[in-house]
């Protein structure tokens, strides 16, 4: 049913998302930025659209807005473009991360042969180090403009989430209310170790920002994000769509045209308040969209969206889904003792003190690099006990490599990053070779 009617229905739809123990699955997103070889410049709308109509050779179909080309699709996948011309994947859920790391380097192939042939680079960070926020071209997308006018009222760095920033995101299944409830509030309490494992940003506008995950930095001073505190606690369906529903409206899509939302709620919607639809009331796509507008680190749609970790290059793009998957499908119970004995608030420090101290960041009386040597294993062992094998007869926990790396050398990659810029105080080496 379509129809809204009332909070239930709302409390309905995350229900209808539950899935059985066999059909859960894996979705991962993630974004890149373009630049020209000649100039360092990002790539603007028209450049853009090139690479889109090039990548219909591989059997993507174009879809429009207003006449322009703005996102592709195949099969259950999506390329869409991020408000800054940042190109991203929204894959297919999947059921194993052998799966999931095959799409993604598929995708990524296809996007390096666009990048040759229009003379592009691309670059895998997750803060644009190169260029100004005023001179970044922007994709003519109707959302795009309403963000861009309301998020800076609420965040002063909405900005430059929405320009500059990259992102991983991991989609994961749960089986009932039940197994939600541990799976959102163990991801939510890992949050500052995600930070710390997947720092990748520590570059912004060609000097070092004193942070390792810039990109972090601007998520937590951006409208209608961070980290909740009530996300720490045991939050259910309802509890969730009662903040969802109390949350200020972006904006509604009314025949294919998006309005703004009045600065009334999406519970304000449900009584019929906003003028400029007449009175109408919301319809579960209208929910379904309202959803997509929530920036919290972690969020809920009819899955969990894990959003905490800075883009990265292909030597460790599977590690952070097969880390989650490893910890929420094979290693949940075990996980979840550990966090449920964690203090909220030194949490929430933690949250903030990561952005600098990375993996020393304390929790517990334990660094970030202790207790991650510590869900490491458990992910380890979830995915041997998930069992799923490649041709070759590995199971995902080949995947975990990059994270033993990290974690057995206390350096994320924006340490790396870090240590080559200061030898060389050159940028070059960012850029993936095509």
């Amino acid at each position: 049913m379509d129809e809204i009617n009332s909070k239930q229905d709302l409390i309905n739809f995350f229900e209808n998302g539950c899935k059985k123990e066999s059909e859960i699955n894996i979705g991962v997103e993630h974004e890149r930025f373009i630049f020209d070889k000649n100039s360092n410049r990002r790539i603007n709308f028209e450049t853009t659209s090139k690479i889109l109509n090039f990548l219909t050779k591989f059997g993507w179909k174009t879809i429009e807005e207003n006449k322009n080309v703005v996102a592709l699709s195949r099969n259950r996948q999506k390329i869409t473009l991020e408000p800054g011309n940042q190109i991203e994947l929204s894959g297919a859920k999947l059921n194993s991360i052998h799966l999931v790391c095959e799409e993604s380097y598929k995708f990524l192939n296809e996007l390096k042969r666009a990048c040759s042939n229009f003379n592009l680079k691309m670059m895998s960070v997750s803060y644009d180090p190169l260029t100004n926020l005023e001179k970044v071209p922007k994709t003519p997308k109707q959302r795009y403009e309403i963000m861009t006018e309301e998020m800076p009222k609420n965040g002063k760095l909405s900005l430059h989430m929405m320009y500059q920033t990259c992102g991983t995101q991991i989609n994961l299944d749960y089986t009932s209310e039940k197994d939600f409830i541990k799976k959102f509030k163990l991801s939510s309490f890992l949050v500052p170790l995600s930070i710390g494992i997947f720092a990748n940003s520590p570059i912004k506008e060609k000097k070092l920002s004193g942070y390792l995950s810039y990109r972090s930095k601007v998520w937590q001073n951006t409208s209608r994000a961070g980290l909740p505190k009530i996300f720490l606690e045991n939050l259910d369906f309802e509890k969730y769509t009662d903040m969802a529903i109390n949350m200020p409206l972006l904006f509604v899509l009314n025949n294919s045209n998006y309005l703004k939302g009045e600065g009334k709620t999406f519970k304000d919607f449900m009584e019929g308040k906003l003028e400029t639809l007449n009175g109408r009331k919301p319809k579960i796509k209208d929910f379904d969209n309202h959803l997509t507008t929530i920036f919290t680190e972690v969020r809920l749609k009819r899955f969990i969206e894990i959003r905490s970790l800075d883009t990265c290059e292909w030597d460790c793009h599977c590690s952070g889904p097969a880390f989650y998957a490893g910890l929420l499908y094979g290693s949940l119970n075990e996980a979840f003792h550990i966090i449920d004995k964690w203090d909220v608030i030194e949490v929430l420090n933690a949250y903030k003190d990561v952005l600098e101290k990375g993996l020393n960041t304390i929790i517990n009386n334990k660094t970030l690099l202790e207790w991650g040597k510590i869900f490491l294993e458990l992910a380890r062992e979830g995915l041997e006990k998930r069992s799923i094998k490649n041709n070759t007869g590995k199971d995902e926990s080949i995947f975990l490599r990059n994270i033993e790396n990290i974690l057995n050398n206390n350096k994320s990659r924006a340490f790396v990053t870090i240590e080559k810029f200061k030898n060389n105080n050159n940028l070059e080496f960012l850029y993936e070779k095509n």
